[in-house]
């Protein structure tokens, strides 16, 4: 008989105990906070009609690309949800009646058949917050604040990059980009940290755009002024959306000053997202020492959204963003700054011929509310005590037939070698 290939689908992973305890310590510290700013829990489908998430008010025609599709038995077109954002866009348009602003968490898995590398993977976990109904830069500050406090608890530090794409699709309607070559433009724009200045040009030169536009848009690319919100003052009367985006971006600042948390928020001006679903303020989350490059959570307004979906074309206001759990598991092991303890059991019991009562004790011990590990092999007692202090288990139980006679057992610590004697009775 051919031996099977157990090997996993390419990118995607099993997370032993050891890692999944750590994975699973993140998430509940993010939910945490999640629930601390007020926000409500919501689950949505991972399986979605195509037509929902290759509306052209969803991710676009690059994250279209690697969307997973196929059909059911009744030859309906399905696709696996490749983020968290669309699918609540759509509860939010099939459901009017929910009170404004409405503010939502999810966490869940999402699929995309895209590039592998470190903390990136085809089947990957979102951690995502979305407000509907708030049309100030409020909100933006508020889940800005939310991500510096989420990684504040988790002891990273990093850095959020932002911008807004009514200044970046205005500053090349100016420099003479064609209407419907702007979201190419954009996507270029995007790639400029990893392949430079001269291969952006290169890449517009492809869209047909006109050599004087290119030279601008060079111009402005290696302009040391351009990290400068001022820089765009001087264009802002030949264009409503530069206007727009520097009023939003000003508003955004000084709701990051006031807060204090404008050191670790920095002006990007090609920071693009791009995502064809973002009209206003973006913003990308990395690590400050550089460990990873990948950025670990990102966002941005969406305000065409709804609407959209709901074939009004009205403008909804709604911003969120969305942490990535595999890419900050992967940033914790990188950086070694792993506070968080694989060890979860407060007590571990070791019987020796005696089950039924160290079953006893064990469920005793639970209804108290302590995490116990009964063991259940037959193993030398000194192999399971090398066992617990491999897994950094504090305190041992062993009971033997002579714990038993004497209705009593012995609590070890690991660590001090110190002993209490526990009365069985005692537990109940």
């Amino acid at each position: 008989m051919k031996k099977m290939d157990y090997q996993n689908v390419k990118g995607t992973q099993d997370y032993l105990p050891e890692a999944e305890v750590i994975r699973r310590e993140v998430r509940r510290t993010l939910e945490d906070v999640f629930i601390q700013y007020g926000c409500k829990p919501l689950e949505t489908p991972i399986l979605n009609y195509t037509e929902l998430l290759a509306s052209k008010y969803a991710g676009g025609a690059e994250i279209l690309e690697e969307m997973y599709t196929l059909t059911d038995r009744g030859e309906r077109d399905l696709a696996l949800r490749y983020d968290l954002t669309i699918p609540f866009a759509k509860v939010a348009a099939m459901n009017p009646t929910i009170p404004m602003p409405f503010k939502r968490y999810e966490i869940g898995k999402v699929f995309r058949d895209g590039p592998i590398k470190a903390g990136r993977f085809r089947e990957f976990t979102q951690c995502d917050v979305d407000i509907v109904g708030a049309e100030s830069q409020v909100a933006e500050a508020e889940l800005m604040m939310m991500a510096v406090d989420a990684f504040g608890k988790l002891d990273m530090k990093v850095t959020i990059q932002y911008n807004n794409r009514k200044l970046l699709t205005g500053i090349l309607e100016v420099f003479g980009v064609e209407e419907d070559r702007i979201n190419q433009a954009v996507l270029i724009l995007d790639k400029l940290e990893k392949i430079g200045v001269d291969s952006v040009i290169s890449e517009l030169s492809d869209l047909s755009i006109a050599d004087s536009t290119n030279q601008l848009i060079q111009q402005f690319l290696t302009d040391s002024d351009n990290n400068r919100l001022g820089y765009f003052e001087s264009y802002a009367d030949q264009n409503d959306q530069i206007r727009e985006g520097l009023d939003e971006l000003k508003e955004l600042t000084s709701y990051l000053e006031f807060l204090e948390i404008n050191e670790q928020c920095v002006f990007n001006p090609f920071l693009a997202r791009g995502l064809e679903i973002y009209t206003g303020t973006i913003y990308e989350i990395f690590l400050t020492d550089g460990s990873i490059t990948s950025s670990i959570g990102s966002g941005g307004r969406y305000d065409n959204a709804i609407g959209g979906l709901l074939g009004t074309g009205e403008n909804v206001s709604t911003v969120g963003i969305s942490f990535g759990l595999d890419v900050i598991y992967a940033a914790i092991m990188t950086t070694k700054q792993n506070g968080m303890k694989s060890a979860t059991v407060d007590y571990y019991i070791i019987p020796l011929g005696t089950g039924k009562e160290a079953l006893r004790v064990a469920n005793d011990l639970r209804k108290k509310g302590y995490i116990v590990e009964l063991e259940m092999s037959s193993r030398k007692l000194g192999k399971l005590l090398e066992k617990a202090n491999k897994e950094g288990v504090r305190n041992v139980i062993v009971i033997g037939e002579e714990e038993v006679r004497k209705n009593q057992f012995k609590v070890k610590d690991m660590v001090t070698g110190e002993e209490k004697v526990w009365e069985m009775n005692a537990l109940k």
